[in-house]
């Protein structure tokens, strides 16, 4: 269950009379501040605290709405993104944090500027938003980034662990390309931008990160149904290094062949000699519509075979 706070209950919060609190931001200060709360940062979690303003005002800058447009953020820690949010002008604004102590330390710096819902990411009700931006723990990071494209949030900010921000944006080819980069683009589109050393967090973590953005596609999804195609996925990439006559078959009713499928798709003849990964995102949406749309679905000719680039 979530907990909703829009102020302290203790004291007036400097945020109240209009100007930007300031928040810790050395790690000096980030050590003080957890340990006057008595929180710490949790290892399971992969939970780090941003500590480079700098960071935080790039990531604000991307988001890129108008003010007066509703914001969420994911995970507000100590407020150092919520501080960059706010000097931008950005919100109304929602702030995310699981850890009842940090929402009451967000609550009580910012006052009014913000609403805090206390809970998790992960289930709690997403609120309306035209953007959301987060320093994303590195242990759940992939599964709410989903959760927020399902949401078909317009915009979302991520800094995340360098590994997983690239292989949400690899095309086919790529070493790092596969069942995220799909769904990915299934939903819309990312771009990368600066990557983020170790030293901007506290506790430091042993690796790097970077920020990106996903913008969500507005037109209605290329496929019937998501939960399907994700299986299709699942199939084809468990072992992609196979080529596609060896991994066609596993997705394959009674009714229909692997090259009958393929020619459903649109798929150009040399389909069978490729693997999983030098195919395009599109291709894996023209076969799941393929599938769903069974015999009914031959193409009359006058579609153009899709390009799949070079084997």
């Amino acid at each position: 269950m979530s907990r909703i706070s829009t102020a302290s209950s203790s004291r007036r919060s400097a945020a109240d009379d209009g100007t930007i609190p300031p928040v810790p931001e050395r790690p000096e200060e980030i050590r003080s501040a957890l340990a006057a709360l008595g929180v710490r940062p949790s290892k399971e979690w992969g939970q780090s605290f941003l500590t480079d303003p700098f960071v935080a005002d790039a990531e604000a800058a991307l988001v890129g709405v108008k003010p007066g447009q509703p914001v969420v953020e994911v995970g507000g820690g100590l407020g150092v993104l919520t501080a960059a949010l706010l000097r931008r002008g950005l919100g109304p604004l929602t702030v995310i944090e699981r850890d009842r102590r940090l929402a009451r330390f967000l609550s009580s710096t910012f006052g009014a500027r913000i609403r805090v819902v206390t809970g998790d990411a992960l289930t709690v009700p997403l609120p309306p938003a035209e953007a959301v931006v987060g320093n994303l723990p590195y242990a759940v990071a992939t599964p709410l980034l989903l959760r927020l494209f399902a949401a078909r949030t317009p915009r979302v900010v991520f800094l995340v662990q360098q590994e997983v921000a690239e292989r949400l944006a690899a095309g086919p080819g790529s070493k790092t390309y596969g069942r995220l980069s799909i769904i990915a683009q299934l939903y819309g589109s990312v771009e990368l931008f600066r990557t983020v050393g170790p030293d901007a967090f506290y506790p430091r973590p042993e690796v790097v990160s970077r920020i990106g953005v996903h913008v969500g596609r507005r037109e209605p999804l290329p496929v019937p149904s998501v939960p399907a195609l994700e299986e299709v996925l699942r199939k084809l990439f468990s072992s992609r290094r196979k080529q596609l006559s060896n991994l066609l078959p596993r997705v394959t009713s009674k009714s229909a062949t692997p090259e009958e499928l393929a020619r459903r798709a649109r798929w150009p003849d040399d389909w069978a000699r490729r693997r999983p990964e030098t195919l395009p995102a599109e291709a894996f949406f023209a076969l799941a519509r393929a599938i769903a749309d069974g015999d009914d679905s031959a193409p009359t000719g006058t579609h153009s075979p899709i390009d799949l680039g070079r084997p």
